[in-house]
């Protein structure tokens, strides 16, 4: 998935309209070198003789993305890019997660704050170093054991090995918090087999490391016992070729074998349901489905629909097929302004209840954009899902 290298998203994303102050208000110039130290350690370094890992280290928050995170992220990959020492780039987790995305907390309690240019700064920061890393000219090799979702997958999947494990669980979860699969979501979704990307897109399920594998999203498999030996293997190796890594790799990888009852067993009754061009036309075809044969997918598939976020659904739906069609940049791009207008509380407060009921309150019981509304909206002929791709205020 790795795009030619482009000033596109970087010319862009630091314009007026999308970066304002971006240059003078970055958490790495932070003055106090104790408070420098601490952003720091959320980004652990390994050196070996001619390769770089870097480490997610926040286990008590599942390694979740703070803007420290996204800006020295950002600093290190350019650093080693340019270093012609450094042949190839790892990237790991700390502790039960790779990384379990952004950390819509904090990012929450911003939102409340009124602090919305912090805001900004966390989606500008994470996404530029999402297009540093699809567009890197070395191999990068990402150890996904244990949770990897939402933002987790956008620092992982642009680059050029996956290493999936029988501890992997990725999803991309956003629409049951009223958002949309974003930090390139809409990219690589799109480009799974058949409608397997609307159907992780919208309902968040979740999927294996076999499965992972067995769609794309990881390049090898290797059981968890063996990361050690993989890690000790990658660490002796004095290379930049992306043939001798991968080598290297395989020397590890198992063979993988779906359970039964995997998605992926259903790809023709999940094309048929989650080909059609609406939220609704999807859920009547799973209803009709399901009074036709009760299966227990269809009735499982319902059930996540209707707990997600009508507006979320929408926005995320044409955001995956818009992603069919553009480069990752233009991806980014595209998820940045809808992503802004998502935490402007301006279209709905879908997000912040969202967050509320599921991370902070727990209470399981948000008040979202009623899906009758949302309907009204659009048979007016103000489709509401595209307002969520205007341009950011």
């Amino acid at each position: 998935m790795a795009l030619i290298k482009s000033k596109g998203l970087i010319t862009c994303l630091r314009s007026p309209r999308f970066l304002n102050q971006y240059h003078t208000r970055t958490l790495c110039s932070l003055p106090d070198p104790a408070i420098t130290n601490e952003l720091d350690n959320q980004v652990l370094v390994e050196g070996k003789a001619w390769s770089r890992t870097a480490i997610l280290n926040r286990p008590s928050v599942l390694d979740c993305l703070s803007i420290a995170m996204g800006a020295r992220l950002q600093k290190l990959y350019t650093s080693w890019e340019n270093n012609p020492d450094i042949g190839f780039v790892a990237m790991k987790g700390s502790g039960r997660a790779f990384c379990a995305g952004g950390h819509i907390v904090t990012l929450y309690h911003m939102i409340n704050a009124g602090k919305m240019e912090d805001c900004k700064e966390f989606f500008r920061t994470l996404y530029t170093y999402i297009y540093i890393l699809g567009t890197y000219l070395k191999p990068h090799v990402a150890l996904l054991n244990g949770i990897t979702m939402g933002g987790g997958a956008g620092v992982s999947i642009p680059g050029m090995f996956r290493v999936a494990t029988d501890k992997t669980v990725f999803a991309t979860p956003e629409t049951l918090i009223g958002f949309h699969p974003d930090a390139g979501a809409s990219f690589f979704l799109s480009h799974l087999p058949g409608h397997l990307g609307e159907y992780l897109g919208l309902t968040g399920e979740k999927l294996n490391g076999a499965e992972m594998i067995s769609c794309g999203l990881a390049t090898h498999y290797a059981h968890s016992s063996k990361l050690a030996l993989i890690e000790e293997q990658l660490g002796r190796l004095d290379t930049d070729d992306p043939s001798v890594i991968e080598t290297s790799l395989e020397k590890y990888s198992d063979l993988v074998y779906l359970d039964n009852i995997s998605v992926l067993h259903r790809i023709e009754i999940l094309d048929k349901c989650f080909s059609h061009d609406t939220v609704e036309e999807i859920i009547d075809s799973l209803e009709s489905e399901t009074s036709k044969t009760n299966d227990a997918w269809c009735i499982s598939t319902l059930r996540r629909l209707k707990e997600a976020s009508p507006l979320g659904l929408k926005v995320s739906l044409k955001s995956i097929r818009e992603g069919r069609f553009q480069t990752l940049d233009q991806c980014l791009i595209r998820e940045y302004r809808m992503s802004l207008q998502g935490i402007s509380n301006q279209i709905s407060r879908d997000f912040c209840e969202g967050v509320r009921a599921r991370m902070v309150d727990k209470d399981l019981a948000p008040k979202v954009s009623s899906a009758y509304v949302i309907c009204l909206l659009d048979k007016w002929g103000s489709n509401i899902a595209n307002i969520a791709f205007k341009n950011p205020i």
